[in-house]
């Protein structure tokens, strides 16, 4: 059974067929394909293309296939082109000609759009869901975190010294903004096509404003040739995995990295660990490196659809049929791997000591030219003064901490007669968790600051 043919006198090529087939794609919104179904029957009904009796026996039958996919006992024909296909020739065959009545006053066109922006509008709070789990592991790793302290870096070269705790913290915030772009994306995914026909409106006197409040959409769309070939949502949806994905391994990254024994911050469970065939020492962090290649992947899918929708002239066109097998496989790929993510992460284990051994004396010239700026001397004089400083302990072969007073004191006479405004307090700014508590301003490392970071993180797990 096809939904169409009839001006046609000769069948599809097979390999033609094949290829115009959706139904291994489409058939995943099986349950949004029969809720749009139900709820055109009852606009229909009500604008008195269906009979009382008619309208009760397609709700039925609706009913019945719906039932049957949610129990996996629905069998798909080799004759299904597509699910609205399916679910129509399964609806005729518990009902009779009547099911015909059904598809009056609307096209796949707009059918197909409803039902992809149903599934995503279900989707998202499931999305939203694996997103908080994760916030929560990177919450409680900070929590246990307490008072330990690492070296922050830019370029990769050590920099300053940070609480553990900051830098898990660092990696919930963007995984807040994936789930603020997916919310805000759900006022433009719930826009109802439905009643826009194939491109020019249903002829129907359907009330579309009901017909939307009774899918749980926000508002029917407000012009018909637009409303079946927009896919920004699909687009939009797509950038949001994209960059969740971007963001997923930024974080793998860094566990790669910390993971190694070169720097040895962190140890990860074996229940999220594999090994080698062939060297029986290696513990390897492979879901992190599979989370990283899969941003990989969604990059192109991205890219893929946004190419796909670039050059299209019309209202719908079959090109669009390309677009929910990328939405589909991104969001497979996302709740594959946030979940798995979450388990290594809540798994892991810290090593202060390690962590600690890597902060050195270096790590404090900003504070040392702080120091100076106490003195009253402008930043741009300190921060040289403390650059050379550290080449004076380089060649040495010493820490800052261990460069005498008089040294000090010479690099600092150059701004005075005198010995200059070193004095023996200076080696207070060599102390990392001294650095890390005057960092106190919002958002920065200090403990009071990250304390009050985490009770703004957890309601937003809240939220």
């Amino acid at each position: 059974m096809t939904l169409w043919g009839g001006r046609f006198t000769q069948s599809l090529d097979s390999l033609a067929w094949d290829l115009n087939s959706s139904l291994p794609v489409d058939q995943r919104m099986a349950i949004q394909d029969v809720d749009g179904s139900i709820a055109w029957a009852n606009a229909i009904h009500k604008a008195g293309i269906l009979s009382d009796e008619e309208h009760a026996s397609i709700s039925l039958g609706l009913d019945t296939v719906k039932g049957e996919f949610a129990s996996g006992q629905f069998r798909f024909a080799p004759a299904d082109e597509d699910i609205h296909t399916a679910v129509e020739r399964r609806l005729a065959e518990l009902i009779g000609v009547t099911a015909g009545k059904l598809h009056t006053g609307r096209s796949r066109n707009d059918q197909v759009a409803t039902d992809f922006r149903l599934w995503m509008l279900q989707i998202i709070p499931q999305l939203d869901s694996a997103f908080r789990i994760l916030q929560s592991a990177l919450l409680s790793q900070a929590e246990l975190a307490g008072e330990t302290i690492m070296p922050g870096y830019t370029h990769l070269q050590r920099a300053q010294p940070i609480l553990l705790a900051h830098w898990w913290l660092s990696h919930f915030h963007p995984l807040q903004r994936d789930r603020e772009r997916l919310a805000d994306l759900t006022k433009r995914v719930s826009i109802l096509p439905l009643g826009s026909g194939a491109l020019a409106g249903t002829p129907i006197p359907v009330d579309r404003a009901e017909l939307a409040e009774s899918l749980n959409f926000a508002e029917p769309s407000s012009n018909s040739l637009d409303a079946v070939s927009d896919r920004d949502f699909a687009a939009e949806y797509l950038f949001c995995a994209t960059l969740t994905g971007i963001h997923l391994s930024k974080l793998a990254e860094q566990i790669v990295l910390y993971t190694s024994a070169e720097f040895g911050f962190f140890e990860l469970s074996d229940a999220f660990s594999t090994g080698s065939s062939l060297m029986p020492q290696k513990k390897n962090p492979d879901v992190f490196e599979l989370t990283r290649g899969k941003a990989g992947t969604l990059i192109g899918m991205l890219t893929g659809l946004l190419a796909t929708l670039k050059g299209l002239p019309s209202t719908y066109d079959k090109d669009l049929q390309e677009d929910k097998a990328p939405v589909f496989a991104a969001t497979d790929t996302l709740l594959a791997i946030l979940p798995v993510i979450a388990g290594a992460l809540r798994t892991i284990t810290a090593k202060p000591e390690r962590m600690r051994n890597a902060i050195d004396s270096t790590m404090m010239a900003t504070d040392l030219a702080d120091y100076l700026v106490s003195k009253g001397i402008p930043f741009r004089e300190t921060h040289a003064i403390a650059g050379k400083a550290v080449r004076a302990a380089n060649e040495k072969n010493v820490g800052l901490e261990e460069l005498s007073l008089e040294a000090y004191q010479a690099l600092g006479g150059a701004l005075s007669e005198s010995k200059g405004p070193f004095e023996a307090d200076v080696y207070q700014v060599f102390d990392p968790m001294k650095s890390i508590v005057k960092r106190n301003a919002i958002g920065g490392t200090s403990p009071e600051a990250v304390e009050m970071q985490k009770a703004e993180c957890r309601m937003q797990i809240e939220k």
